[in-house]
């Protein structure tokens, strides 16, 4: 194999560079600590997690392009069904409802080009929504994860230690 196939620059070095002296390479000593995964559980930093907006019931307004689109976002990012608006042709009267879990979005220059798709709880439709017929959005459904974080585990897990349980299997809670 050549150097070129073994990453090497194939560029010959300039003739100072080659009798320049080089520093010699320096090389790290391994750590001594032992690797996460070895020490006992006792030991373990709990590192905290970040906080989630609660949305669940929130009704935002959508006047410019811009909330649209970062609604949608939290939208993406939201564990529970959501309920669209969408536009109608007639602007007096209210457009059509849909509610579903936004599995997908596809952002694209323009609202009419960048659609969302949701997952329907009534049906095995998938519906593509362009961000241009949205009217409104609404946190209609449960939050699925809220209040069951990494840091809520272990706080619940310490407190059975602490009342001197044995052989803690912590189980995960039914969703409904």
């Amino acid at each position: 194999m050549s150097g070129r196939e073994h990453g090497h620059d194939p560029a010959p070095p300039h003739a100072a560079q080659a009798l320049a002296p080089q520093p010699p390479p320096t090389h790290e000593l391994p750590s001594l600590e032992l690797p996460s995964h070895e020490l006992p559980s006792d030991e373990l930093e709990v590192v905290p997690g970040f906080e989630r907006e609660n949305l669940q019931g929130w009704i935002p307004q959508l006047a410019t392009e811009a909330d649209i689109r970062a609604v949608i976002e939290k939208a993406f990012d939201y564990r529970g069904d959501i309920t669209i608006t969408r536009r109608n042709k007639d602007k007096e009267k209210e457009g059509s409802q849909i509610t579903g879990y936004l599995f997908d979005r596809r952002i694209g220059p323009t609202l009419a080009t960048s659609v969302v798709r949701l997952m329907l709880a009534t049906s095995n439709e998938r519906p593509a929504i362009p961000y241009s017929e949205i009217a409104a959005i609404a946190f209609t459904g449960r939050d699925t994860a809220a209040g069951r974080s990494y840091e809520a585990w272990v706080k619940k897990y310490w407190e059975k230690r602490a009342k001197g349980e044995k052989n803690i299997s912590m189980e995960p809670e039914a969703l409904e």
